[in-house]
């Protein structure tokens, strides 16, 4: 067993179920667990952590502390089974939409003519397969680097084949998976002691940050166009008898919704365009106000007047290209951003935040980001070492932001 100190961060090497006993109480788990995918042929992925893994986590957190942990599409039923099992309460679950995933999904048309142990000519190159960070010439067949020679690399599937046989050319275009788009993110709760309100007074913990998880408005035009009667940070809300407005605080952001997204090309287009719908009713403008004493002949409507992509009312959590680390190979990495969000959503402030599969980072990046202390376990020595310099990555730049303020 290996214990690195970094800053506000306490890293452990080693087994989680022998580490957990050994550490304090904390406000708020969030963590990736193994999906039970056998991802890339990893080890680490081989299933997905029982209930004694999810007892030993819940016996850490101290009553009304949140859990959050990332799963699988095809496995998330049994992560959730085993939390729940555990003694944890099922709050909720977060959608977390990307644009990043790669489909793995095996070719049936090859697969018939593998199996019939008959060659396949190449044909060409599909371009709309090719990986953006590659380079390709008109002839080459493969993978082509910064020379413009073809190597034997993989290209991603780009490579076009023609069918062998009559029964691959029936099932050409045939695979067998969808296109990875969404991760869960399961929420749940240690039960309270008593009440919400006697919890959180007696531990900090038991509920959201609502505040801090809001989703900030575009710009001032956004903030005005959400509601019609907004000028300079206050918003008209109600009309009195004398058709005079009552004013008060514009929220500092939409609620945060149990969805996120990652604000790419391919995540946005899935959401609608939203219309203008401030505009009031006929109906509307023919009642009888005149003896109302919460409308008068010139009330205005107070819903939504702005438009745009329906993208904007969820928070999006965009990853940085040098965010993950030219030395970072684990295949699961999660964007700081998207993890300093979810900190900040289930820790009070000053708060202690564990994540039992630390990986490479992540959780703890954004929780020193976010300003909480935070302790991580690693069993896997590569992840560990990848973990422990990019958290001291976060630690250097917090340390030089002081220095410069003070």
């Amino acid at each position: 067993m290996r214990v690195e100190h970094i800053g506000n961060a306490i890293l452990h090497l080693g087994e989680n179920l022998e580490v957990l006993p050994t550490l304090e109480m904390v406000d708020a788990v969030v963590t990736d667990p193994p999906y039970g995918l056998e991802f890339m042929g990893k080890e680490w992925d081989h299933g997905v952590p029982g209930v004694e893994y999810w007892e030993a986590i819940m016996a850490i957190m101290k009553p009304g502390a949140h859990l959050l942990a990332f799963g699988g599409t095809r496995t998330f039923h049994r992560l959730t089974c085993a939390i729940e099992d555990a003694g944890l309460e099922i709050r909720d679950c977060i959608m977390w939409v990307y644009g990043s995933g790669f489909p793995k999904s095996l070719d049936v048309s090859k697969a018939i003519d593998k199996a019939a142990g008959a060659e396949r000519e190449v044909v060409g190159i599909d371009k709309s397969r090719l990986r953006p960070n590659r380079k390709y010439d008109s002839g080459a067949i493969g993978n082509v680097g910064g020379s413009g020679k073809s190597s034997d690399r993989s290209d991603n599937g780009a490579t076009k084949t023609a069918p062998a046989t009559p029964e691959a050319e029936r099932w050409e275009g045939w695979g067998t998976a969808l296109k990875p788009a969404w991760e869960p993110i399961i929420v749940a709760r240690k039960p309270l002691i008593g009440t919400v309100a006697a919890n959180v007074l007696e531990h900090g913990t038991g509920g959201l940050n609502i505040d801090g998880g809001r989703v900030g408005f575009g710009a001032k035009d956004d903030i005005h166009n959400k509601n019609p009667h907004t000028d300079g940070g206050v918003v008209d809300g109600n009309v009195d008898g004398k058709g005079n407005a009552t004013r008060y605080q514009v929220p500092p952001g939409r609620w945060p919704a149990n969805l996120i997204h990652d604000g790419s090309e391919e995540a946005t287009a899935g959401f609608p365009k939203s219309s203008v719908t401030g505009k009031r009713s006929e109906r509307s403008k023919a009642a009888n106000v005149e003896e109302t004493k919460f409308l008068s002949t010139d009330h205005q409507s107070t819903e939504y007047v702005d438009s745009g992509s329906a993208a904007r009312f969820f928070y999006c959590a965009k990853a940085s290209k040098a965010d993950r680390g030219k030395e970072n190979n684990c295949p699961t990495v999660k964007p700081t951003d998207l993890m300093r969000y979810l900190c900040r959503l289930v820790t009070p402030p000053g708060g202690v935040i564990a994540d039992p599969f630390m990986g490479s980072g992540s959780t703890g990046r954004g929780a020193l980001l976010g300003g909480f202390r935070f302790i991580g376990i690693e069993k896997g020595l590569e992840e560990f070492d990848t973990a422990c310099r990019r958290i001291s990555q976060v630690q250097n730049q917090g340390d030089l932001f002081n220095t410069i303020e003070k």
